[in-house]
């Protein structure tokens, strides 16, 4: 399951003047005496004289607030790949280790690690192709992703993870979730009768969530897919051991796609279809204390996925739209329990207009990253929202850097970001690390 779009003042109180005019007149039932008149005076004098340094306190203080701080600068550098013609970050934990694939000179993709810009091939599990494809927050030194084995795929599915690869090898094997930990890659295991797995996140409490085949052929299931698929969470070992999370009623198949250090998971509810979203991301759902919970609702009824959560329960995402059920123009979004679903806007003031917006990254301070897109995909920026419902597009705040970057895809709570960008003087696609300058 994935998104069709992953390749790339102060106001001061006035003070009311002391006016002129004399004292009221001389009532008949209440007469002033001669001698208060001189405390009237006094009282009227200290009034003024209060008001007057109220006045100078003001400005004092206007003069010495410092000036609203402009949007963060950031160094960005490109990481290193094995070769290829394409890399991308996608996803950065709180030790600055950012992951993702690079391609290699045949065209092959493998998982890497980057730490201190030091790449880690991540290697497979026998077969061509590997890829980190989600956010994975551990801080315990535990990777998750997607790879393929050297075993064929027996029902011909391209299953979730083809999209991942590049040709001509991105389908034919079978795929496992795997985790790596200590220089090591091993397989997460699958339902009975199921064949392939993918694994999207991992937390500090030894757990890995993602989805993973069984053995019933469902009608449901579109083109190549034919078994329905579950969303899963591994209690890592060894031994791992798979367990289901609960569907949407009626709902046959889901996927999950983030978990944070409290048990909370976030990924979607719908039918087999493709197995990449669509039907599959019928609901966006929340998964807690052994329950699941509809997140929305949303108008359309595909592509509500939800892809990252943070450790106060705040969870980001992209939703459909009724009018595009392919995915071609998609919705960021944000959630949280106190205010339920705000929309993320794409960039304002683009030529062609920007319509599309997909949010990929939350940290603790409520930050958020992802992409913005015109209807065409012909002009994608990476973006960061702010506390607000438009973005900032990083390639404003890059500095010197020379690469245009397409797509943001996740941040750490040092407000360090990663993702892809364009290389404009070869076109390779390359993955950068973004670190703000304060």
């Amino acid at each position: 399951m994935t998104t069709p779009k992953q390749l790339l003042n102060s106001h001061s109180p006035s003070v009311e003047p002391l006016s002129g005019r004399e004292p009221r007149p001389y009532s008949a039932h209440y007469a002033v005496d001669r001698d208060y008149s001189g405390w009237i005076l006094l009282l009227i004098i200290l009034v003024a004289l209060r008001g007057a340094a109220l006045a100078f306190g003001q400005n004092a203080a206007a003069q010495t607030q410092p000036a609203a701080r402009s949007k963060t600068q950031y160094n960005v550098s490109t990481l290193p790949s094995l070769g290829g013609t394409s890399s991308g970050g996608n996803s950065i934990n709180n030790q600055s280790w950012a992951a993702g694939y690079s391609r290699m000179p045949n065209r092959d993709r493998h998982a890497i690690l980057w730490r201190k810009s030091t790449l880690t091939d991540l290697g497979t599990l026998g077969g061509p192709n590997s890829s980190v494809t989600w956010s994975v927050k551990n801080t315990a030194g535990v990777i998750v992703g997607i790879s393929q084995t050297a075993h064929p795929e027996p029902l011909g599915e391209s299953w979730s993870s083809a999209f991942f690869y590049s040709t001509p090898n991105n389908v034919g094997y079978i795929n496992l979730g795997f985790v790596w930990q200590q220089g090591q890659m091993r397989g997460l295991p699958n339902f009975p009768g199921g064949n392939n797995g993918f694994a999207t996140g991992a937390n500090n409490l030894g757990q890995a969530v993602g989805w993973a085949e069984n053995g019933v052929h469902d009608p449901s299931c579109c083109c190549t897919q034919v078994l329905q698929f579950l969303p899963t969470m591994w209690t890592l070992g060894p031994p791992d051991q798979i367990h289901a999370l609960p569907l949407v009623s009626g709902d046959s198949s889901g996927a999950a796609t983030a978990i944070n250090d409290s048990g909370q998971i976030v990924g979607i509810s719908g039918s087999c279809d493709q197995a990449i979203g669509r039907h599959s991301a019928k609901h966006a759902v929340l998964w807690e204390n052994g329950g699941v919970t509809e997140i929305g609702p949303f108008p359309a009824q595909w592509w509500n996925t939800p892809t990252a959560i943070n450790q106060h329960g705040d969870v980001v995402g992209f939703a459909g739209d009724p009018a595009f059920v392919d995915g071609d123009v998609l919705h960021a979004f944000k959630w949280t329990r106190e205010d339920g679903i705000r929309p993320l806007k794409p960039l304002k003031g683009r030529t062609p207009q920007h319509v599309d917006s997909e949010a990929y990254g939350i940290n603790e301070a409520g930050q958020v990253v992802g992409v913005s897109c015109d209807a065409g995909q012909t002009d994608c920026r990476a973006v960061i929202w702010n506390h607000g419902a438009y973005p900032t597009d990083l390639n404003d705040s890059k500095g010197s850097y020379s690469g245009i970057l397409l797509l943001a895809r996740d941040i750490n709570d040092k407000g360090e970001i990663t993702g892809r960008a364009l290389d404009p003087s070869t076109g390779a696609l390359i993955a950068y690390l973004a670190v703000p300058v304060d």
